[in-house]
């Protein structure tokens, strides 16, 4: 695995581990790395009204907003979860990983056993809601 791989999916594990998933023990964690090689991190946070939780890559997204990170400045992204294969984001928050990341930028995949897929938001998302809008 690339060192630069290495890296931020262990960033991502570290943000596994702040989980709140008392309802699902579903923990997921993700990682956003920018150029200056500053690394955010993010988990999923869940409720008991299971419709207000909110997952690991949009809670580390909007972290990176509000604490004055510029989202043009990503260059990599991860999640990882407790899978048999690297997970993937749902569809809310590959739509909102649209928003703010390059079409390219490399997106990890991983798993607890070091499996990794790296991929794109072209793989993961080839129709996005922003593209439709421009038709």
């Amino acid at each position: 695995m690339k060192e630069e791989y290495k890296l931020i999916v262990k960033a991502a594990k570290e943000g596994r581990e702040r989980s709140y998933s008392p309802y699902s023990k579903f923990k997921v964690g993700a990682a956003a790395m920018l150029k200056d090689g500053t690394i955010i991190k993010g988990c999923n946070i869940e409720n008991a009204s299971f419709g207000l939780t909110c997952c690991a890559e949009r809670n580390t997204m909007f972290s990176l907003i509000t604490q004055g990170y510029d989202y043009h400045d990503i260059v990599m992204f991860a999640v990882i979860a407790d899978t048999k294969d690297p997970v993937s984001p749902c569809g809310a928050c590959r739509q909102v990983l649209a928003e703010f990341l390059k079409p390219d930028t490399p997106i990890v995949l991983a798993n607890m056993h070091d499996d990794i897929k790296v991929t794109n938001l072209k793989e993961l998302l080839p129709y996005t809601f922003l593209e439709l809008e421009n038709v």
